[in-house]
């Protein structure tokens, strides 16, 4: 059976199993949908916690409209069908009156149909696909969007890192990949650039060498991986034994400590952009880094983990400002979010419902991710 998370009343995490559960009067129910095990665990398990620390925060505020707020959360396992599964079940059974999550675009992608259709306002901490928002008026992300990673990261190789040809090694069964392979070879070649191969893979593959000896042929400057951690610092290492010795990079799908964990000194000095560094945040970030340690016991967030806190936090707000829990209001009181004081920086939902916000990039050194620079859309 699913592994099911309870947030009550008094801010203690429960473990149960799923099933219909009863909300009291004086609860708001919110659902939660994360890839809480399989191969993309680090990323729902970090939006997770950062999600409860700020449900705890808000609580012991006194929660929103004198309730407090009851968070119920789904694991999808990191696995297809799973995440309809999920937010089927909180909206149908549960009763929820908004929904928190995903990480990964593609499972976003599942649910936000439903979400949709029963007029529940979702809010995606982290998936940057451009398709997500386009589904409907009720969803909504954190985070910026891949057009603009893309950009970003196109940039980054041609004028930071001076590279003239690069590779593009791209996972053609993530929406997420593929839609930022495509906005960074249109950046990219837009900035007088050429793309010197394009190679696929399989996320969830162990052997690369046979693309990376392709890669490698074509002689680029660099080769940008928009891939997830596993399968990225699997491709580092092979790269390196393939002799393909020149500067790897990617998007926000790179951050995990597994990264390093699994590459070791095949990613060191390799860069990626990412929605947050604790280094480059004013007093509210260094206030959430503080919680966060003191909540995980000693754990510095990444930013999967703040943007979960950020979307918690835009969540409560919308229902403060809508005055109730219906649907239309809180999607109303979203789409009129402007200038929030979050801790990834200040978010303002745009008329497509994205994060008109900045992104940061960072790059690995001595196995911890270190601030190089942030880009303002």
């Amino acid at each position: 059976m699913k592994r099911r998370i309870f947030f009550s009343v008094v801010g203690a995490m429960a473990l149960g199993f799923a099933g219909c559960q009863k909300t009291a009067s004086n609860e708001i129910p919110v659902g939660e949908f994360a890839s809480l095990t399989g191969k993309e665990a680090t990323f729902g398990q970090s939006s997770h916690e950062g999600t409860v620390l700020a449900v705890e925060q808000i609580n012991e505020a006194g929660g929103v409209l004198g309730k407090k707020i009851k968070l119920l959360t789904e694991d999808n396992a990191s696995k297809p069908g799973e995440s309809a599964n999920a937010v089927n079940k909180l909206i149908a059974k549960d009763g929820v009156v908004a929904i928190l999550g995903e990480v990964a675009s593609s499972r976003s992608l599942e649910a936000a149909p439903i979400c949709q259709s029963a007029k529940i306002p979702m809010v995606s901490p982290a998936s940057t696909n451009p398709k997500l928002t386009e589904t409907g008026d009720y969803i909504f992300r954190v985070c910026f969007i891949d057009p603009f990673q893309g950009t970003v990261m196109a940039n980054f190789a041609k004028n930071t890192l001076k590279e003239q040809n690069v590779a593009v090694f791209t996972d053609v069964k993530s929406d997420y990949s593929k839609g930022l392979a495509k906005f960074f070879k249109e950046g990219f070649t837009k900035a007088g650039g050429k793309i010197a191969a394009e190679l696929d893979y399989n996320g969830g593959d162990k052997d690369f060498k046979g693309q990376l000896t392709a890669i490698k042929a074509a002689n680029p400057d660099g080769v940008f991986v928009p891939g997830y951690y596993t399968d990225v610092a699997l491709i580092c290492i092979q790269a390196k034994e393939v002799g393909l010795n020149v500067p790897f990079y990617g998007g926000d799908g790179w951050e995990s400590s597994k990264l390093t964990e699994i590459g070791k000194d095949a990613v060191e000095g390799e860069y990626f952009s990412t929605h947050y560094s604790p280094d480059a945040g004013g007093e509210k970030a260094k206030a959430f880094v503080e919680a966060y340690k003191k909540r995980y016991n000693g754990k510095a967030p990444d930013a999967m983990a703040a943007l979960g806190y950020d979307s918690a936090l835009i969540l409560a707000d919308a229902i403060k400002r809508a005055g109730g829990t219906e649907g239309d209001k809180i999607r109303d009181a979203l789409a009129a979010t402007k200038d929030f004081d979050a801790v990834t920086g200040k978010i303002s939902i745009n008329k497509q419902h994205d994060a008109d916000k900045a992104a940061v990039i960072v790059q690995v050194k001595n196995g911890k991710f270190e601030y190089k620079e942030t880009v303002k859309p």
